[in-house]
C-alpha cells in the first residue's frame, strides 16, 4: 500500500482537521509515495525507537507523540532532532504522527473502557466527529464498584500494567464518580470538577496541582505521562491488523521512561 492512501485511510477516522490548533499530526518524515509493507508501533519516536524501527525493517513508524512540534532551521547530525531526522531518511522509513486528534476520538474513549467506567460522558466536547458522534477530551462516569482512593489507585495500576501512581487526597475517602484524561490533565481539572468527578485519574499533576484539586473536592490519582497512553500502542496494533491484514505490525515494548526508586 502507498504510504498516501494509508494516511488517507487513517484519516478518514482521525481527520487531522479536529486536533487542537499548536499540534502537529501528520506524516513528519518521509515520502507519501513509500510503498508501506510494514509499521512500528510506539508511543515517542526517541533515538532507541527509531533504531527500534530500523532493526524491524519497518517501513513507516507510527507514533502518538509528534517528534516535531516546532520548526527545525537546521537538520544535521550536531544535535538530536537533527540525528532521528537523518536516521529515518537514511534507512527510507517514513514517520507519521497523530496526536491530540488521536486523543479526541479513542484515548479517553478506551481508558474509560477499560476502567469499566458506566454511562461515561465526554468531559468538554470539542467537535462531531466524521461518523457523526460528538468527539472532545476525557470521559466521567461511575466506577464499577464503591471502592476507596486507596483501592481505586490500586485498581488503576492493574488496569493500567502500571508499576506505581501518585495519589493526592485522603487514601480512606470513599469513591463512586471517576474522570480520566490519559497523559497531562491539570488544565482540566475544572471540568473534571464540573462532571461531578470524585477522583480524577490522569498524569503530570505537579504540588500544586494537586493540593488544589484536593482544597477543591477531588482526589487525584496520577499515572504519569506515560502510565495511560501506551495504551495506544496496543489499540492501534489491534486496529491495522484488522484494517490491513495484509500489513506487518510491530510494537515498542512497554518500558516506562523512569523509575521510582
Amino acid at each position: 500500500m502507498i504510504c498516501r492512501e494509508l494516511i488517507e485511510l487513517l484519516e478518514k477516522k482521525y481527520p487531522p482537521s479536529i486536533a487542537e490548533s499548536w499540534d502537529n499530526p501528520g506524516l513528519q518524515v518521509g515520502s507519501y509515495e513509500k510503498e508501506i509493507k510494514s509499521i512500528y508501533i510506539a508511543l515517542d519516536a526517541t533515538g532507541e525507537v527509531i533504531r527500534h524501527a530500523i532493526d524491524a525493517k519497518a517501513d513507516l513508524l507510527l507514533t502518538h507523540h509528534p517528534m516535531l512540534m516546532h520548526g527545525l532551521k537546521k537538520i544535521n547530525d550536531g544535535d538530536f532532532y537533527g540525528r532521528r531526522v537523518l536516521e529515518l531518511i537514511k534507512h527510507d522509513i517514513a514517520y507519521y504522527a497523530m496526536h491530540t486528534n488521536y486523543d479526541i476520538v479513542e484515548m479517553a474513549p478506551l481508558a474509560a473502557r477499560m476502567l469499566a467506567l458506566k454511562d461515561a460522558q465526554i468531559m468538554e466536547k470539542t467537535c462531531v466527529l466524521p461518523d457523526g458522534r460528538e468527539g472532545g477530551f476525557g470521559m466521567a462516569g461511575e466506577l464499577p464498584k464503591e471502592m476507596t482512593l486507596l483501592q481505586c489507585a490500586e485498581y488503576v495500576k492493574d488496569v493500567f500494567q502500571i508499576p506505581d501512581v501518585k495519589i493526592f487526597g485522603n487514601p480512606e475517602t470513599v469513591l463512586n464518580r471517576a474522570a480520566v484524561l490519559p497523559g497531562s490533565g491539570k488544565s482540566m481539572t475544572a471540568d473534571a470538577l464540573r462532571n461531578g468527578a470524585e477522583v480524577y485519574i490522569t498524569g503530570d499533576f505537579g504540588h500544586h496541582d494537586g493540593i488544589d484539586a484536593v482544597d477543591q473536592g477531588l482526589n487525584v490519582i496520577d499515572a504519569g505521562h506515560y502510565g495511560i497512553e501506551h495504551i495506544f500502542i496496543g489499540q492501534m496494533a489491534e486496529e491495522l491488523k484488522e484494517r490491513f491484514p495484509e500489513m506487518e505490525i510491530c510494537t515498542e515494548p512497554i518500558r516506562h521512561p523512569f523509575l521510582m526508586v
